[in-house]
């Protein structure tokens, strides 16, 4: 189970490289191609799938990593014991949140099933609202490991690592 859990790790950051780099290279070469009278119709709507995927892909990469936005200012004054309390409290707080994603991406990305892009015809914009449930469900999976991980483990800081 590690070893799919790593694999999956790694797919993760190699797709959302790879979505967010041709993003940027689709975006470049529109601006190129409008500036010279040819504009390419699809960039646009194209750009926010990729972009779309790489956000929600990215997220899990980072939150895997423990490189989210933390602050640790008031978390650092507080005793081991309140502050894996405070920890598991945003730990359930974020669980919450990405139940909820989960929940309502399901249902936009059902909702949308016929909308299809302006700029490219039967495209379906599910394609880029599934990236939203699909996301969520891998930080789930991350959380759920670093809940059970800051439980199991009685010397670890909040962010779930061991101390030394």
């Amino acid at each position: 189970m590690q070893k799919l859990y790593q694999r999956i790790g790694t797919v993760e950051i190699v797709i959302s490289a790879i979505f967010l780099s041709l993003c940027c290279l689709l975006i470049f070469f529109s601006a190129l191609a409008r500036s010279v009278g040819k504009p390419i119709n699809w960039s646009q709507d194209f750009s926010l799938f990729l972009f779309a995927w790489s956000v929600f892909l990215s997220g899990d990469v980072a939150f895997r990593k423990d490189k989210l936005v933390r602050v640790e200012l008031i978390v650092n004054y507080f005793s081991p014991r309140t502050a894996r309390i405070v920890c598991a409290l945003c730990y359930l707080i974020i669980l919450a949140f990405l139940i909820a994603l989960v929940y309502y991406g399901i249902k936009l990305s059902i909702i949308s099933s016929k909308r299809v892009f302006q700029g490219i015809p039967g495209f379906s914009y599910t394609w880029v609202t599934i990236s939203v449930p699909l996301g969520s469900v891998l930080m789930l999976s991350t959380l759920v490991r670093k809940f059970f991980h800051l439980i199991k483990k009685n010397k670890t800081d909040p962010a779930g690592e061991e101390k030394q």
